[in-house]
């Protein structure tokens, strides 16, 4: 004779779930923090525009660049102009992004729209 398979323990009642609190308005998310404390990252698209281009930065520069904008985002800039030696790079503060870079014969000729900060360097 062949008895079903009682489980052994007493099935979880709905209200008896664990909830997952929903983040709080104000909270910052790990995602965030880890964002905050990474330097800044380099698009594909800008990483080949400064290969084409020939724009480098040296260690110092980068970490200038990089205290700028941490300044800038503490200040509420969501994209800037980043402007250093005649080359200028459009930045997404917001993410901590290069989005793409200029040299100076480019920048000189281009109007740069949808950014809300400037930094010059």
């Amino acid at each position: 004779m062949v008895r079903p398979i009682q489980p052994i323990v007493p099935a979880i009642s709905q209200e008896q779930y664990i909830k997952k609190a929903a983040p709080k308005k104000g909270n910052v998310s790990f995602g965030d923090i880890l964002q905050q404390q990474q330097g800044l990252t380099v698009s594909k698209h800008a990483a080949y525009r400064m290969r084409e281009r020939n724009i480098q930065f040296s260690n110092k520069e980068w970490e200038s660049i990089q205290e700028k904008v941490k300044e800038a985002k503490q200040k509420g800039v969501k994209d800037a102009l980043v402007v250093v030696d005649g080359s200028a790079m459009v930045v997404s503060v917001k993410n901590n992004t290069v989005i793409t870079a200029l040299n100076q014969a480019e920048a000189d000729k281009k109007v740069f729209t949808n950014i809300d900060g400037t930094i010059l360097l």
